[in-house]
Order: C-alpha cells, then structure tokens, then sequence
C-alpha cells in the first residue's frame, strides 16, 4: 500500500501528467485533434506551474493557513520535527547529507527547543530504501552536532510517512501535547493526520516556499513549489477518503458530550 500510494501519487505531478499526455499524443498520432488538445493541455499545466502566479496560487492557501509559532513553550516541552529526506552517499557531517527541507525542519525544531526549558528533540523518518541510515538517525546526528544533548533526542526511525510518524510518537508520549514542526505547505495534512491520531500538535511551520515575485516569471523554482503544493492535495485527498468517516464520527461525539 505504502508504494502503491507513492506511485498513484506520482501520476498527478506536473510532469509526469505532462509527458503521459505527451506520450498518448504520439501514439494516436492519426487523431490530430485530440493529438493537439493533449499537446496544448500539456503546454498549459508546464506554463501555469513554472509561473510565479500558479505556484503561489497552489501554494498560498496551505501556508497561510498556521502562522509562524513564536509562543513560549511550556517547561519540559516535546518538539516533534517530522522527516523529509538525506543522501549518506554525501561524505562529509550529518547537516551536510541532509535536504534543505530536512535541514529548515530541523532549524526550525531547534529554534522551538530554545522557546521552553527542558525541552526533547524527536525525528523521524526511515532510510527511503536508498540509503544506508535511518533518516532519524542522520537528523539527530545533525541535532548533536548542533549542540543538542544526545539524551535529548528521541529517535523514530522506523516510520514511513507522516502517518506512521504519528502513530510512533503516540507510543512515545502518548496525548502529551508538543510543537509540531513541518514544511509550512505540509502543515495542513500533517495536523489533521496528527489530530486523527488522538494527539495534541500546536503547529510550528517552516520552510516557507511562497515568494512576492513577477507573476509572469517561469523558473524551475516554481515547477517545485507546485508540485509539492500539488503532492500536498492530492495527499489531503486521499487522507479524507480513509479517514473521512472517522473524523466526522469524532467530532460528533465530542460536540455531543
């Protein structure tokens, strides 16, 4: 199921879904008029998420939606960083093998470990079947190498995706409440996935990728900020087709009581 969601996920993309409209065209060759309206679809999906417009129009309205999170942190507070990616193919310290995604989670987690006392550090995430490490390992080596005590470190490395990250830190620290630390676009799964859980996330998102540019400035930029804002909705649209039911029963009976 893990893979098969990856791969359903991957077909919506903007170029995937571009080069399958690119390839039927040349196989129906003979049909010149839906040759050309696949063509032209193709043309239009490329243009509208390389522009500075369409990708703030994606991604604008899952950034906005949870603010920066300056508040104090309670004493002893759990700051959860969720994973994103490394490649310890990469020589060099851990900071260095990490993504820019990875090492903004990561800074950010640090900054909300510095707003309480007594805070721990969480990370999460596996080796992505192409590396050696344990995603969660390399971040809290990264965290270590910061300046974070290593018996501050709470390791899960054996979660997939953000569902598993959720269901693994409730075996940690059960419905304590804690800062949640995320790519901002991702924030909006990544809470209703948490809340679904039985958890108590208070949002802390970073990695903000909307920019105030020209609209009508194409760049390979753009092509990435919409296609994770895309790989955001396609992944809240398949959350609520699960988990729909469950969430509506829940809410029904805590209105109830």
């Amino acid at each position: 199921m893990f893979w098969i969601k990856k791969l359903v996920t991957q077909l919506f993309m903007p170029i995937s879904l571009s080069l399958i409209l690119l390839l039927v065209a040349m196989i129906i060759l003979r049909r010149r008029k839906l040759v050309k309206s696949l063509i032209f679809t193709s043309f239009s999906i490329l243009l509208f998420v390389s522009s500075q417009w369409g990708a703030n129009l994606l991604v604008n309205p899952l950034e906005i939606q949870y603010p920066v999170n300056n508040q104090p942190a309670p004493a002893e507070c759990v700051v959860m960083v969720l994973g994103s990616a490394h490649d310890d193919s990469i020589q060099g310290a851990a900071t260095q093998q990490l993504s820019a995604t990875a090492l903004s989670r990561l800074t950010e987690g640090l900054r909300q470990l510095e707003l309480g006392q007594g805070c721990q550090l969480v990370v999460s995430g596996w080796g992505g079947g192409l590396n050696h490490s344990a995603h969660a390992m390399v971040m809290a080596q990264a965290a270590m190498s910061l300046g974070v005590p290593e018996h501050k470190i709470i390791v899960l490395p054996l979660a997939k995706d953000t569902i598993e990250e959720a269901q693994h830190l409730k075996w940690e620290i059960g419905d304590l409440p804690f800062r949640l630390v995320t790519s901002a676009t991702h924030m909006p799964r990544s809470m209703a996935i948490f809340k679904q859980a039985g958890l108590r996330p208070q949002a802390a998102p970073t990695d903000f990728i909307g920019r105030n540019d020209y609209w009508w400035k194409l760049d390979a930029r753009n092509l990435l900020s919409s296609q994770r804002a895309i790989h955001e909705y396609v992944g809240k649209l398949w959350f609520d087709i699960r988990y729909g039911d469950e969430i509506e029963l829940r809410d029904a009976v805590s209105e109830s009581l």
